[in-house]
C-alpha cells in the first residue's frame, strides 16, 4: 500500500532540542488549505492508501486536519496524526480534540513523548490524550524517543505506570539533535530494511524518506522533485523504481554497508538513519554505489 507522511506545515508551538523536523526550512512555512485538498484528491488518484499529518505540530491548525481527515476518509485512505500532545491540558479539553477527529474519520493518533518534549509538554497530557482516545475508541500509540540512557527510565516508567501502549524509538541524529554527543550503540548485526515511506513538505518538495532523509543536503539523495513540475504520481514512481531506494527496503542498508566496504564491528555503531546518512550523504560513496546498483548490488544478497 502506497503511504505519504502528509507536512501540513513547520510550525510548532514547542522548540525540542532533539527535534529531527527542523532544518533551515521556515518554521512558519504551511500548505494552503485548497491546496493540501487538492493534493489529497491527487494522492487518492495514485491509489494512496494512507496518510499521516506530521511536520510541525498539526494540532495547530485542528479544524483544517480535521477536514483533510474528513476528505481523506471519504476517499478511503487510512490517516494518522502525528502530535505533541499540546492540547490535552485537561480531560476535558483531551476530550474535545479527540471527539471531533473521530466524527471526522482518523484511524489513529500518534503522541511524541520523551524527555525532550515533555520539557515543554506536562506528561499529564499525554496521559489525558491516550485515556480520551480509549474512552472515545480512538486508535494511539505513544512514540517514546530514546537515546537509550538511563536519564529516560524514569520517563519510561511513568508510561509503563499507566498502562499506556508505547513503543521505544530511538533518536534520529537530524536537525536539532546533530549538536548531541554521538553514542555509539552495540547490537545485533540487522538487516535495517526501510519501508522509505515518502514525505511532502509544505513547500511541496517532496521525498523518497520521512524521517533523515529530507537532511541529506550534500548529496539530495532522496529529493524526488517538487508538485509545482510534477504530479503525485511521477515522485512515487520515481521513489519505486529507483534500484538504490528498492536496495534499502529489501537488502537493507546494513548489507549494503558492508558491501561498500565498512567494517561490521563499525556497522553496528551506528543507529539505522546514522548509517543511511553516512552511505548517501557522500558524494564519493554514494557515486560507487550508484554505479553498482545494477550490478554488484544485485547479487550481495544471502
Amino acid at each position: 500500500m502506497r503511504k505519504i507522511a502528509f507536512g501540513y506545515s513547520t510550525r510548532c508551538n514547542i522548540q525540542c532540542e532533539h527535534c529531527v523536523a527542523a532544518d533551515d526550512i521556515p518554521e512558519n512555512l504551511k500548505m494552503e488549505f485548497h491546496q493540501a485538498r487538492e493534493i489529497i484528491a491527487e494522492l487518492a488518484d495514485s491509489q494512496v492508501g494512507g496518510v499521516s499529518f506530521t511536520a510541525g505540530e498539526p494540532l495547530i491548525y485542528l479544524d483544517e486536519i480535521a477536514e483533510l481527515v474528513a476528505l481523506c476518509q471519504g476517499y478511503g485512505i487510512y490517516t494518522r496524526v502525528v502530535t505533541n500532545g499540546f492540547w490535552a491540558k485537561t480531560p476535558e479539553l483531551a476530550d474535545s480534540c479527540i471527539v471531533k477527529l473521530k466524527e471526522n474519520g482518523l484511524s489513529q493518533l500518534r503522541m511524541s513523548y520523551s524527555r525532550w518534549h515533555q520539557k515543554n509538554i506536562p506528561r499529564q497530557n499525554i496521559l489525558n490524550g491516550a485515556q480520551s482516545c480509549e474512552k472515545n475508541g480512538v486508535d494511539y500509540f505513544i512514540s517514546f524517543v530514546t537515546d537509550f540512557s538511563e536519564q529516560d527510565d524514569a520517563v519510561e516508567q511513568y508510561l509503563r505506570d499507566n498502562s499506556l501502549k508505547f513503543f521505544p524509538e530511538p533518536i534520529i541524529s537530524a536537525g536539532r539533535a546533530l549538536s548531541f554527543a554521538h553514542l555509539p550503540i552495540h547490537t545485533d548485526y540487522q538487516a535495517n530494511c526501510c519501508s522509505m515511506n515518502p514525505y511532502l513538505a509544505p513547500n511541496l518538495d517532496m521525498y523518497a524518506c520521512c524521517d533523515a532523509g529530507s537532511h541529506f543536503t550534500n548529496t539530495n539523495f532522496f529529493h524526488l522533485g517538487n508538485l509545482k513540475d510534477s504530479s503525485i504520481e511521477q515522485l512515487l514512481q520515481k521513489s519505486e523504481t529507483n534500484r538504490l531506494y528498492n536496495h534499502i527496503r529489501n537488502m537493507g542498508i546494513t548489507a549494503m554497508a558492508s558491501f561498500a566496504g565498512f567494517k561490521a564491528r563499525e556497522i553496528i555503531q551506528y543507529r539505522k538513519c546514522e548509517l543511511c546518512d553516512k552511505l548517501f550523504n557522500s558524494a564519493d560513496m554514494l557515486g560507487i554505489l550508484q554505479q553498482e546498483a545494477q550490478s554488484g548490488l544485485n547479487s550481495w544478497y544471502r
